[in-house]
């Protein structure tokens, strides 16, 4: 009785286990979707963060991330540590929602083993000490609110 619960369990977890491994793909999916089914073919993975600024301190938060974020984004673009970054302003639709995004393109999931010991250096060189880090970070929390972040893979429909 117990060698059946016990290969019960191992047959279910194996089962799920193959079916989890047939629905993702691997890492290394070619550009032309050859080889799979999907009605699309994967591109990029992007990071998006959805910013609430206070009423009328957008202008400020934008100066403030050209001084900040910019150098650091175009720093990692000369490293080839992303591929590209954006950033989109623009009214919230709801006093709940955000007024702007903040894009930032990885050539694919991949890029995100290790990225902290990749960034860190980066972050560091253009933005000073963790504490200088930290005061800029105070700051901004007088001006602006992140309301979440999200990470998405691009998709090309076939």
């Amino acid at each position: 009785m117990m060698k059946t619960k016990i290969f019960v369990i191992a047959l279910l977890f194996l089962g799920i286990a193959g079916l989890s491994l047939a629905q993702t793909s691997p890492t290394g999916t070619s550009k032309t979707g050859a080889g799979s089914n999907a009605p699309y073919i994967e591109g990029p993975v992007w990071t998006l963060t959805m910013i609430k600024t206070k009423t009328g301190l957008s202008d400020d938060y934008i100066k403030q991330i050209t001084g900040t974020v910019k150098p650091v984004y175009d720093e990692e673009k000369k490293q080839k540590i992303i591929l590209d970054y954006k950033i989109l302003n623009g009214e919230a639709s709801s006093p709940q929602d955000f007024n702007i995004l903040i894009l930032v393109e990885y050539p694919n999931w991949a890029a995100f083993d290790s990225l902290r010991d990749k960034m860190d250096p980066v972050v560091e060189k253009v933005m000073g000490s963790e504490d200088q880090r930290r005061d800029t970070a105070v700051k901004r929390l007088d001006i602006r609110e992140i309301l979440g972040t999200k990470t998405m893979r691009e998709i090309t429909l076939k």
